[in-house]
Parts: C-alpha cells; sequence; structure tokens
C-alpha cells in the first residue's frame, strides 16, 4: 500500500464516523492532555479504531482524535501523538496530519515539552516556535513525491506564519503570559541529549530540544497548511544543571504550566478562526 493509498483508507474510516470539517489542526503535547475540557466536543474517535493507524505507546499521551469547537473555531484535536523512536516509519508519524489536512483543516498549532536550551529559560516558560532543526530524524519527504499533497522541493523559509504567531504574540501580552521566542530542534531520542550535543545545538543557535514537531511541520508545510507552535520548557537540558533528566520531571513540568499554556492555546486558536 503507497502513502496515499493509506492515508486515504484512514480518512475514508475517519469520514465514516464523523462528517465534521475542521478549520485548526492541533496536536497536544505533554500538559495539554485535559485540553479537551476547553472543546466543545461534537466526536471522538479512538486511533484504534483506524484500520492502519499509528497508535502512540508513550505515558501522558491518550490515543484519540477529538473534533469540536474551540469558541466559534472548528478544531480536530490529536490528544496524544505518535513519535519515530517508537519504532514507526517517519511516513507513520506524520499520517496523523495529513489525514487531518486531507479532512479540511487550513492551520497546524504544534505544542510540544522541550528541553530548554537558553540560560535565560526556566522550567515552565512558554516558547513562541520561530523556526526549526531537525537533526538525525528522517525527512518525511523522502522517496517518491506524492504530486497530491506538494511539490518535490518546497519552500521552508517561514514554516510558522508570521500572521499566526503574531496572534500568539498578541494574545500572550494580552493575557499577561510571559512568551519567550527561540528555535526548536527535533531529535530522534528516545535518550535525552548529552551534554556535547546541547552544547553543539546552542551554538547552532537552538533555545530548545524534543522528540517531535519538526518533522510534523515538514510534512504540514509540504502540504500548505499554515503552521504555528508553542513549546513548553519542562526542564534545562543535559549539561546545564547537576539534575539528571527523568520523563517524569517533563510530565510534572509541563503539568504545572497547563493552565497558562491552554488559556495561550485556547485564546489564540478563537482568532484563527478570522483568518
Amino acid at each position: 500500500m503507497t502513502i496515499l493509498e493509506k492515508v486515504n483508507l484512514c480518512v475514508g474510516e475517519i469520514r465514516k464516523k464523523t462528517d465534521f470539517v475542521p478549520k485548526v489542526a492541533l496536536i497536544l503535547g505533554s500538559g495539554l492532555g485535559n485540553y479537551a475540557n476547553n472543546i466543545k466536543i461534537e466526536a471522538e474517535i479512538s486511533y484504534k479504531d483506524i484500520p492502519g493507524f499509528p497508535v502512540s505507546t508513550v505515558p501522558g499521551h491518550d490515543g484519540r482524535f477529538i473534533f469540536g469547537y474551540v469558541g466559534e473555531t472548528p478544531v480536530v484535536c490529536m490528544k496524544g501523538r505518535v513519535h519515530y523512536y517508537e519504532g514507526y516509519p517517519i511516513s507513520d508519524v506524520v499520517l496523523p496530519v495529513r489525514c487531518m489536512k486531507m479532512l479540511g483543516a487550513e492551520v497546524l498549532f504544534l505544542t510540544n515539552a522541550s528541553g530548554g536550551i537558553n540560560y535565560d529559560f526556566s522550567a515552565g516558560d512558554l516558547m513562541l516556535i520561530t523556526d526549526q532543526v531537525s537533526i538525525f530524524a528522517p525527512n518525511p519527504l523522502i522517496g517518491p513525491n506524492i504530486d497530491e499533497f506538494g511539490v518535490r522541493f518546497p519552500d521552508m523559509s517561514q514554516v510558522y506564519r508570521k500572521e499566526l504567531c503574531k496572534i500568539i504574540k498578541d494574545t500572550a501580552a494580552e493575557n499577561n503570559i510571559d512568551l519567550k521566542e527561540g528555535v526548536y530542534c527535533q531529535l530522534t531520542g528516545p535518550s535525552f541529549e548529552s551534554p556535547a550535543e546541547i552544547k553543539m545545538l546552542r551554538t547552532m543557535g537552538v533555545s530548545a530540544v524534543g522528540m517531535s514537531t519538526v518533522v510534523e511541520a515538514i510534512a504540514a508545510n509540504h502540504m500548505g497548511m499554515k503552521i504555528c507552535g508553542v513549546s513548553c520548557i519542562s526542564n534545562l537540558a543535559a549539561g546545564m544543571t547537576d539534575n539528571p533528566l527523568s520523563h517524569k520531571e517533563v510530565q510534572e513540568a509541563a503539568d504545572k504550566a497547563a493552565l497558562k499554556f491552554e488559556l495561550l492555546v485556547t485564546k489564540s486558536i478563537e482568532k484563527f478562526n478570522n483568518i
């Protein structure tokens, strides 16, 4: 089965369960696990009920699509994403993004938890993603180009749209949320980065590092989606403190930042309905 056939199969299965057409696709990272409470839910579909669809295996990542409204904006929300380190081929990692675009989503709002590399950052900070770097994770566009999705050589000069970033920044200011800005880098995981890798990334101008997001943005950009992203700084990266890193620490820090994270996402998405 080709990638296009698999995407069409999954979209067809979803359409058997709901005819809801979203405008915004939202991927929930750590710290936003309870975000569904902010959605007027019209339909829910477990990934397990979609033949061929990848299922998240990470603690704290529920596996379901939620369709509904944030304010007046129709959204499809991924409650739990899949990661390359779980053993899925990269085409499966970005399959959900491609499906959401095929279902009608025009905007992709990416969120995640990350390690802060900038010494001015602290655990619990929120960072607007202004650009990205991909290292070691394979590009999801490798292989025969799928012309139905986009061009062979897509431009990457403005992945994170300025108009969406401005809305998020204005929303943060209106709600007294301190919002950092910076470049996000995806490595493969699942091991945390070494101090030497963090030093390399800081030298390259990276502000935060994680194990997701960039490949999703590449696939979405290929398909012509408008993209924005916010990262929750859940810890300072390896070598910046004397503390060893753990997934529990990441989850706890993200959970503490959840309320302001939810507020920023909600108020921004409400404004996306006008673009």
